[in-house]
C-alpha cells in the first residue's frame, strides 16, 4: 500500500476535485435543427424541442386582412439548446424566452430564436412571440394558403396551414394542446377547434371568442374560420359539446348542409363501434362558402358548400369524421404514409354506405375495379408512396386506397379486421404511425401474412390481378354495375383532393 505525505495528498485531492468538476460541468448547448426530416417536405418542422401547448391571443380586422397577436408557446428542449427555430410567415415584433428578451431572425419562413442563455434539456420553457401581418400576402415554399374574404378569413388546408397565422413546429410529429382566443368586429364570429369556453364583448366594437382543445393536435388541423356564421350549440347523447357553424352565404345548400352536419353524432357513434372510443372532447362541423373541398380539422371538420349542392351527403360526414381516428388522433409519422389517413377515411364512407343499405363495401370495390381498365395510368400511382405531387390523388390514394382496405378485410375476416382497427387507433392514440407498423400489427393480430397483399395494393404499379391472394372473394364475379351511392362518393373524393397541395 502506498501512503502519501500530507503535501502529496493535498495535491492529489486538488487534482481529483478539478477532474470531478470538469466531468460534471454542463456542456454548451447546440442549435436545434430546422427540419424534422419529412421525406416529402424537407422544410417542415424543427428539432431540439417538443411543444406542449400553444396559447394564441389574436385580433383580426377583415379590412386589409390585418392579423395581430401574441403566441405563448410552452416547449421542452430535448437537448441543451443554444437556439431553436419555428415555422412562421408573418412579421415578428418581439420574442421573450422565460421573460427575457431574445434575439431573433427570420429567413425562408423559419424564425430562429437565440435566448440569452442556453436552454437546458428537459426543463419547460415559455416562449412569447408578438407579431402582426397580412396572412393572405404570405407565401411559404410557393404556397399561399390563407383565404381572405370581404368580411372574414379562413385557415383550413393540408398539409400546411398553421405557419401562415402563428409560429409553430409545423409537423404532425409534434402535437400540442391549444387555447385560441380571437377578437373580431362585432357581427362576425370566430370558430376554432374544441369547446367554446368564452364569448365576450371587450369593447363596443369587438367580440372575443375563446376556444380550448386539451387533446394533442397536429398543427395543420388547427382551424380558424372568421365571418358571418350561424352557430348551433348543443350536447350529444354522450354528453359532449356539439357546435356546428354555417356561413350565412350558403344559399340554397344551407338545408342540405344542416341535414348532413347535424347528424354528426349519429355518424360518430357508428364509427366508434367500428374504430374504438371517440378520441376527443367535442364534436361538430363548419360549412363554408369560401371552401371548395372539405378537411378533417380536429373535432370540427370544415366542409365546402359544393359538397351539398346535390343534397345531403352523409358519406362525406363519415369520411371527414373517420379522420378523427385516422389522421387526427393517429397521425402520419411521415407524409408519404398518407394512405393511413385517406384510404381508411374513404373506406369509412363505404362502411356507412353498407350501414345505410346503399351498396356494400365489396360492391363499391368491384365497381371501381371493373370500371378502371388495366391500361389506365391511374393504376401507376402508388397509394403507399404517391409522391408529394400525387399525395391527394383521388383515385390512387382515396379509391385504390380504400380498395386495399377492403382486400385486407376479405383476407383477415371481419373479426380480425375490426379488432385490428380498434387496436391501431388505441395503440397510437394521440401519436403517429407508419405503414410498416400497421402491417406488423395486422400480422400480429390476425396471425396471417399480409405484407405481400399490401405491397401489391400499395407499392406495386398496375392493376392488381383479380385473385384470392389479392383479396378478392374466391367465388365472386366482378360486376361493372355501380351502386347508386358510388358516383356521390367519387365526386366527394375529387372535391376532397382538388385543392390540397
Amino acid at each position: 500500500m502506498f501512503k502519501a505525505g500530507r503535501a502529496a495528498a493535498t495535491t492529489i485531492g486538488a487534482v481529483c476535485a478539478v477532474a470531478l468538476f470538469a466531468g460534471t460541468a454542463a456542456a454548451a448547448g447546440s442549435p436545434g435543427g430546422s427540419s424534422i426530416g419529412d421525406s416529402y417536405y424537407p422544410n417542415d418542422g424543427n428539432t431540439g424541442y417538443d411543444v406542449g401547448h400553444y396559447d394564441l391571443r389574436l385580433n383580426y380586422q377583415p379590412k386589409g386582412d390585418q392579423l395581430s397577436g401574441t403566441a405563448t408557446i410552452l416547449l421542452t428542449p430535448t437537448k441543451d439548446l443554444s437556439s431553436f427555430s419555428l415555422d412562421f410567415g408573418l412579421h415578428t415584433d418581439s420574442v421573450l424566452v422565460d421573460n427575457a428578451k431574445a434575439e431573433f431572425a427570420k429567413k425562408n419562413a423559419k424564425l430562429r430564436i437565440t435566448p440569452k442563455t442556453d436552454l437546458p434539456e428537459g426543463k419547460q420553457v415559455t416562449v412569447v412571440v408578438r407579431y402582426h401581418g397580412v396572412p393572405s400576402q404570405v407565401s411559404i415554399n410557393g404556397e399561399k394558403d390563407w383565404v381572405a374574404g370581404p368580411d372574414g378569413a379562413l385557415a383550413a388546408q393540408e398539409p400546411h396551414m398553421a405557419a401562415f397565422w402563428y409560429p409553430v413546429n409545423d409537423h404532425p410529429r409534434d402535437k400540442a394542446s391549444y387555447d385560441i382566443s380571437v377578437a373580431v368586429p362585432k357581427g362576425l364570429q370566430a370558430i376554432s377547434n374544441g369547446d367554446l369556453v368564452g364569448e365576450s364583448d371587450p369593447t363596443a366594437d369587438t367580440t372575443r371568442y375563446s376556444w380550448r382543445q386539451p387533446k394533442p393536435q397536429a398543427p395543420y388541423l388547427t382551424l380558424l374560420a372568421i365571418g358571418k356564421y350561424e352557430i348551433d350549440k348543443g350536447t350529444t347523447p354522450d354528453g359532449l359539446p356539439f357546435i356546428a357553424a354555417y356561413q350565412k352565404t350558403l344559399g340554397d345548400s344551407l338545408n342540405a348542409a344542416k341535414a348532413s352536419v347535424q347528424r354528426t353524432p349519429e355518424v360518430l357513434d357508428f364509427e366508434a363501434r367500428n374504430f374504438g372510443k371517440y378520441p376527443f372532447e367535442a364534436q361538430g362541423g363548419v360549412v363554408s362558402s369560401q371552401l371548395s373541398f372539405s378537411l378533417e380539422t380536429q373535432t370540427r371538420p370544415i366542409y365546402g358548400v359544393k359538397n351539398f349542392a346535390k343534397g345531403s351527403n352523409l358519406g362525406l360526414i363519415a369520411h371527414e369524421n373517420a379522420h378523427q381516428w385516422f389522421g387526427d388522433s393517429t397521425s402520419v409519422h411521415d407524409w408519404r404514409n398518407i394512405w393511413l389517413n385517406e384510404g381508411f377515411a374513404t373506406y369509412a364512407s363505404w362502411l356507412w354506405s353498407e350501414h345505410a343499405g346503399e351498396g356494400t363495401a365489396q360492391q363499391l370495390m368491384d365497381s371501381l375495379y371493373a370500371g378502371t381498365p388495366a391500361g389506365d395510368k391511374k393504376w401507376d400511382i402508388l397509394p403507399g408512396n404517391p409522391g408529394p405531387d400525387n399525395q391527394f390523388d383521388s383515385f390512387a390514394v382515396y379509391d385504390r386506397g380504400a380498395m386495399a382496405v377492403q382486400a385486407l378485410r376479405n383476407v383477415l375476416g371481419d373479426k380480425a379486421f375490426f379488432a385490428l382497427l380498434h387496436a391501431w387507433t388505441a395503440k397510437l392514440r394521440y401519436s403517429t404511425g407508419t405503414i410498416p407498423q400497421f402491417t406488423a400489427l395486422a400480422e400480429r393480430i390476425s396471425g396471417k401474412p399480409v405484407e405481400q397483399l399490401l405491397d401489391t395494393w400499395l407499392f406495386t404499379a398496375g392493376k392488381p390481378a383479380h385473385t384470392a391472394q389479392n383479396g378478392f372473394p374466391a367465388t365472386q364475379r366482378v360486376s361493372a354495375t355501380a351502386p347508386r351511392s358510388l358516383p356521390q362518393i367519387e365526386r366527394n373524393n375529387r372535391l376532397l383532393a382538388s385543392q390540397h397541395h
